[in-house]
């Protein structure tokens, strides 16, 4: 037997063990660490077709990717293998897509640098605002809708539940049209949206919020929108759901592999990952968050301005203490929130108190000042970080949240000149989709972004309108700066 008539066959049975012999995992022979070696002269497609996974988590994707750096150590998938579609960064939108590529029987490889949920990139946190009448632009409350849709779908196959609804509070002022998120004009365009799609909301003075939400100091010339169905989403559950239907319907997962170049070919596009492998495929999907900038410097795809056009900027978290007011902070009384402080640079966000009396709660802000890599970046928070973040955005407007930092965490933004996203082809080619929805903003329109993906790379129409996140807007803003 020749080296590349060797495999080994691996699979995932129905008992959620690996099992070696090709079949589904439950007549075969494991041995007490549920592996078994076994060789057969051709690699079958079938056997890494993950019909059933229970509970996966990190561990169980570190593995399944262990299994197949496996196959490729024996002359298995390197340049022989071709697939439809390879997804490139397995976050919000990669895992969404793989999902939905796999659901629809295309045969898919998704590669991430690690092994996803992960905290280094954007998809980390244990919370993601989410909302239907989107400030950002009345264009994106389309995709939010169908989003909360698909993720009650996933929550139902999987049985995980990862989508809280406890009402979400946007306080402005009568007199200040704030920006939040980059955006002008934030809370005039979060009502023009809830009327246009029939969200339900309420207006709210100073006296109402008073009453209503005790928690929060309001001054008397602010006004809030209230919306019934806001809440939050658990990131990393997400991810893991996603990614766990994507297994159970045949995708190949690649974890812990860095992509270092792509570039397309008179066929399709090749990718080169630094396992010394190449992958072939007909169509390429790039969602590499905070890591796109310097994949598409480093990319031979020919256009070299697309990489000027992304920023990636540090964003801090932190929780802080509610233990002597825990009750008021529960989901059942406190939602999450959007504020536009008056007189300071910018707003805060935040959310309840999800992990018990000593979790405290969540509150952030964004800064758009020092762009950073994620190789560069500073992932410690420092202190006079926590300091300043508490006795300026926090102490003034939360009389009961103390001042102990119970934990902190960085994440990065990826942003456009426009914070809005980008969901369209690479210039002069229908090969290659750059998927960047993001800005900060991203992830309660992941699950139809993922779908919407899915429909485009197979050449299948969208009811979504997604002209608004071409490409091109953003690279003539680039040139104008030249």
């Amino acid at each position: 037997m020749t080296a590349t008539e060797l495999r080994l066959s691996m699979s995932i049975g129905a008992n959620g063990t690996i099992d070696t012999d090709g079949t589904d995992g439950t007549n075969g022979t494991d041995g007490a660490d549920g592996l078994r070696p076994a060789f057969c002269p051709a690699f079958s497609s079938g056997r890494r077709k993950w019909t059933t996974l229970c509970d996966i988590d990190r561990d169980r994707l570190a593995l399944i990717s262990l299994s197949m750096r496996m196959h490729a150590a024996v002359g298995g998938i390197g340049m022989s293998e071709h697939f439809d579609v390879i997804v490139l960064g397995l976050g919000a939108m990669g895992s969404a897509a793989v999902y939905q590529l796999a659901k629809g029987g295309v045969k898919v490889l998704g590669i991430d640098r690690f092994s996803p949920p992960h905290t280094l990139g954007s998809t980390h946190g244990d919370s993601r605002i989410t909302r239907q009448a989107i400030g950002e632009g009345e264009h994106y409350s389309p995709l939010s809708l169908h989003s909360y849709e698909l993720f009650r779908e996933v929550e139902k196959l999987t049985g995980s539940k990862f989508l809280e609804i406890t009402g979400g509070l946007i306080i402005s002022s009568d007199s200040d049209h704030a920006s939040i998120n980059n955006v002008d004009e934030f809370f005039e365009n979060t009502l023009s949206a809830a009327k246009k799609y029939d969200i339900k909301h309420e207006m709210l003075d100073s006296k109402d919020m008073r009453k209503r939400f005790p928690q929060f100091k309001v001054a008397d010339n602010e006004i809030g929108y209230f919306e019934h169905e806001a809440g939050f989403l658990r990131p990393e559950l997400a991810v893991q759901a996603h990614l766990k239907l994507a297994a159970d319907f045949g995708a190949n997962i690649h974890t812990n592999e860095i992509v270092v170049s792509f570039e397309e070919t008179s066929d399709g596009v090749e990718v080169r990952t630094d396992h010394n492998e190449i992958y072939r495929a007909a169509k390429l999907v790039i969602s590499a968050g905070p890591w796109l900038p310097q994949l598409l410097a480093h990319s031979e795809v020919g256009v070299d301005d697309i990489a000027e056009v992304f920023t990636v900027f540090r964003q801090v978290l932190f929780w802080f203490d509610v233990s002597a007011a825990h009750s008021e902070f529960t989901q059942e009384k406190f939602p999450v929130f959007i504020w536009h402080l008056q007189g300071r640079d910018g707003g805060i966000y935040g959310f309840p108190s999800i992990d018990g009396p000593s979790g405290g709660i969540k509150i952030a802000s964004e800064s758009y000042v020092n762009p950073v890599t994620p190789d560069s970046v500073r992932r410690d928070v420092e202190p006079n970080e926590i300091i300043d973040m508490y006795e300026n955005k926090v102490r003034p407007f939360f009389p009961k949240v103390a001042g102990k930092c119970v934990k902190s965490a960085v994440c990065l933004y990826t942003v456009t000149a426009d914070s809005g996203f980008v969901l369209d082809w690479f210039p002069s080619s229908q090969r290659v989709l750059l998927c960047s929805p993001c800005s900060g903003h991203g992830f309660k329109h992941s699950a139809a972004i993922g779908e919407a993906v899915a429909q485009l790379v197979t050449d299948r129409k969208t009811t979504l309108d997604l002209s608004p996140m071409n490409l091109q807007r953003l690279r003539k803003k680039t040139a104008s700066k030249i």
